[in-house]
């Protein structure tokens, strides 16, 4: 039998190749735009774990990140007739520098207060989008070029799909990657215990600015490739909604995990689809469907250490159903008696 590692290693090439057939099980456009979104906020809703799932801050300004990688190619793309390649760099910068900023002096607060600023922090990007002449105000950017990665341009849904999908695949090893290193170490002690990480002496704001400054790169790079895939921008796109469903399929999902972060962002874009044909209902039923989905796992769907043990039990029933119950080699041997053999 396969060890763990290679076993989980498997499921994931298997699930990759699954998803990377999609577009020749269905061709239908529709579908495909519906799954290409899905993967968009597969990818901010890994950025935002960062955030939330890993380092325990609560953000409710996310979207600000992703505004500012879409506006940020839309303008030099739209504007100055830059190459959307060479668009992402600059939105990069420019969302560390505004996560340094704003993380600098907010990150010393907690809970609700910390809620209260990045909310703030996504309306105040969201207004400057919306005023602003070089931003196109309240009807937005319009006529963005299309993607050309060397000579292949890419504007179909198929090819919004698996570039979505190599985005993804990126995020989520860098994510894994980042957990399972130093900083994602003390990411998750702050997360447990601010004030014993502190005296164990881990630098808590500074890793706290480090998650967020790394959330702030996955949304850049994300709204970087929105921009053109939509062709047309606007700031509705970037507000407290769009905030509030990246928050929803982490939480949906179960904070902290990278799995569920991507199981959170599938059900949240492609639920909602199933149910289109009840109109305006729709949205009843699927906050019915969340509400009840809260109630009876409120950790999430895939939870941190959802599969750990799996395969521990899976071979211990293997092995009892196919040798019977296993009797310890002890119960087996009986005393002797005093004085001799039995």
């Amino acid at each position: 039998m396969f060890g763990t590692k290679a076993t989980k290693r498997g499921a994931i090439f298997l699930v990759v190749v699954l998803a990377a057939l999609v577009p020749h099980m269905t061709g239908d456009p529709y579908y495909l735009s519906v799954a290409y979104q899905a993967e968009m906020l597969i990818s901010l809703a890994i950025g935002l774990n960062i955030v939330v799932g890993y380092a325990g801050l609560l953000d409710l300004g996310f979207a600000a990140f992703f505004a500012i990688g879409a506006y940020t190619t839309a303008i030099l793309s739209a504007t100055y007739h830059w190459t959307i390649l060479a668009t992402i760099v600059p939105g990069i910068l420019l969302a560390v520098v505004c996560a340094v900023i704003i993380g600098l002096p907010t990150l010393r607060l907690r809970s609700d207060y910390l809620a209260v600023v990045t909310l703030g922090f996504g309306l105040i990007i969201q207004t400057i989008a919306n005023n602003l002449t070089v931003t196109g105000g309240p009807t937005g950017i319009y006529g963005i070029p299309a993607l050309t990665i060397g000579s292949i341009l890419v504007q179909s849904a198929a090819a919004y799909y698996y570039l979505f999908l190599i985005l993804v695949i990126l995020f989520v090893f860098l994510s894994l990657r980042l957990r399972n290193s130093r900083i994602g170490r003390a990411w998750l002690c702050i997360r447990e215990d601010e004030d014993t990480a502190q005296a164990m002496g881990i630098k808590i704001h500074r890793y706290k600015l480090y998650a967020y400054m790394g959330g702030a790169v996955i949304g850049s790079v994300t709204g970087a490739f929105y921009a053109p895939a939509l062709t047309a921008i606007s700031p509705p796109s970037f507000g407290f909604n769009e905030s509030l469903l990246i928050l929803m399929a982490v939480a949906i999902g179960g904070m902290g995990s990278v799995w569920g972060s991507i199981l959170g962002g599938a059900v949240v874009v492609i639920l909602p689809e199933a149910f289109r044909q009840f109109s305006q209902a729709r949205f009843l039923v699927f906050g019915g469907l969340l509400i009840i989905l809260m109630m009876t796992r409120p950790q999430g769907l895939l939870p941190e250490g959802a599969f750990q043990g799996t395969m521990k039990r899976l071979r211990a029933r293997f092995n009892g159903r196919s040798t019977g119950p296993l009797i310890p080699p002890e119960a087996m041997v009986r005393e002797a008696p005093p004085g001799g053999t039995q």
